[in-house]
């Protein structure tokens, strides 16, 4: 079988090179064409719901501000998970929808039924507000401010609150976020 194969490619040679510069034009094109992400993002269509309300406990914020949101994100078309959390001062209920919904019609759906939500929370506890739309590699860029025991130009030994933000003044982590790096 492989013999025949390479006795056709040497007997048929100007139909070999006419399919060998065929892929190499069919490849360049696809290459120009096709969109490729460095870091494909693969998080599904959700929609955060915040809430601060800083004078309440876990259990407060879960039963006047998360369970009332909850219930009226219940029934919503094409949602696949409904997650909650609550905190000193923070009800975070984030709803997820199936891959094919458009993540401006999801919005849609949520601030239809939060406004719903809003007349059910007692006045004065905190008003619910949708996330921005983001998706998980929005976390990339984050980074920590740490105490050393050492000290540095920046960092003082024992640094107090405000010689902490020195690091942070600097100008890396903004052009962090521009295309073209530091």
């Amino acid at each position: 079988m492989v013999q025949k194969i390479t006795d056709f490619a040497l007997q048929q040679r100007f139909l070999v090179i006419l399919l060998g510069i065929g892929l190499v034009v069919g490849g360049g094109i696809a290459l120009v064409r096709l969109p490729v992400d460095a870091v494909p993002d693969i998080t599904n269509v959700q929609v955060q719901i915040n809430t601060n309300a800083p004078t309440l406990a876990p259990v407060e914020v879960e039963k006047l501000i998360t369970f009332p949101i909850e219930v009226a994100m219940s029934g919503l078309p094409d949602t696949t998970e409904i997650r909650s959390l609550s905190k000193f001062g923070l009800s975070q209920v984030t709803v997820v929808f199936r891959d094919h919904v458009d993540i401006y019609f999801a919005r849609q759906l949520v601030f239809e039924r939060l406004e719903q939500a809003k007349v059910q929370i007692p006045a004065g506890l905190g008003e619910p507000e949708m996330g921005p739309v983001s998706t998980g590699l929005g976390e990339i860029f984050q980074y920590v401010i740490e105490r050393t025991p050492t000290s540095s130009p920046v960092q003082p030994a024992d640094p107090t609150p405000p010689t902490l933000g020195g690091p942070t003044d600097l100008p890396t982590p903004p052009n962090l976020g521009g295309p073209g790096g530091p």
